[in-house]
């Protein structure tokens, strides 16, 4: 909405858009990015999964000589460590690309919240004036100002969380191909996409890097390491605090239960939705619930 809005006040040579000619040229935009991101960005990535996977097993060998080079290393059993790895990897790559169909099955549930986001754009302000006429005068105020925090804590955390994704995915995938990590562009975009995980999402994606990196040398191994340690002082140092500026106070944990839950009751549709759920339910917990001194 804060985006339709921004398009309705556009002054062209004296005509303003309509709220309707704002979210058709907006459907057309994101319509517009998926086309691009499915044809042009997408085919690369899931040409290097299927490299990796199939080239994975060849390296393990060599990945475990490195490793007993490390003193201590053999008590752990390295090599067995590193077939359960293989094994539990080619069983991920193989869920994936045999579960595409299922995913296509769900594509009328997207569709159907795609249709559900048109409608309420443009009868929303209604729906919600009704919803709010069924409270006394005396609450419908308080309830008001409670309902318009929660929206604007939700959209910050979605514009700053997707502006850090896209500056992390980005930075990755130049770091990662200057460094010349084998299938930079995949890394790149799994550490930009599961950046929407607070930490546990960095942590894996990087450890998954790095791991990669040390097929082909420590040094570049290395490489990647100092590159996420500096990234991640100049997140917190600079990015977080400017992009971030509206305190949203969304801890991770609440995002990646919130994420948890909403996958595992309604699939796609309820991670889409999980997020703004779990910020509605913490201002109205803190409005209604919190006993303030």
């Amino acid at each position: 909405m804060p985006i339709v809005a921004r398009i309705t006040q556009l002054n062209i040579r004296g005509y303003h858009p309509s709220r309707a000619v704002a979210i058709v040229l907006l459907i057309v935009a994101v319509a517009g990015v998926l086309a691009l991101f499915f044809t042009t960005g997408l085919p690369p990535v899931l040409r290097d999964l299927r490299q990796f996977s199939d080239e994975l097993p060849q390296h393990i060998p060599a990945m475990a000589a490195k490793l007993k080079q490390i003193p201590f290393a053999n008590r752990f059993g390295v090599e067995a460590i590193a077939q359960r790895a293989v094994g539990a990897f080619d069983a991920t790559v193989t869920y994936l690309f045999t579960s595409v169909p299922l995913w296509l099955s769900h594509l009328f549930d997207i569709l159907t919240a795609v249709f559900l986001c048109i409608y309420f754009m443009l009868e929303g302000e209604h729906a919600y004036r009704f919803f709010l006429s069924l409270f006394p005068t005396d609450q419908r105020i308080r309830l008001n100002n409670t309902l318009k925090r929660a929206e604007h804590k939700i959209s910050k955390w979605l514009v700053g969380q997707g502006t850090l994704m896209l500056i992390l995915g980005i930075c990755s995938i130049i770091a990662f191909g200057l460094l010349h990590v084998r299938y930079f562009l995949l890394l790149g975009f799994l550490m930009g996409l599961l950046n929407i995980i607070p930490i546990a999402g960095g942590v894996i994606t990087i450890a998954l890097v790095a791991i990669v990196a040390a097929l082909d040398s420590w040094t570049k191994m290395g490489g990647v390491l100092i590159f996420y340690l500096v990234y991640v002082n100049i997140e917190n140092a600079i990015l977080i605090p400017r992009i971030m500026r509206s305190s949203v106070n969304l801890m991770g944990l609440t995002v990646l239960v919130s994420l948890l839950l909403g996958t595992a009751l309604a699939g796609v549709v309820g991670a889409l939705v999980s997020v703004p759920t779990a910020a509605l339910i913490t201002v109205l917990l803190d409005e209604y619930a919190v006993q303030k001194k």
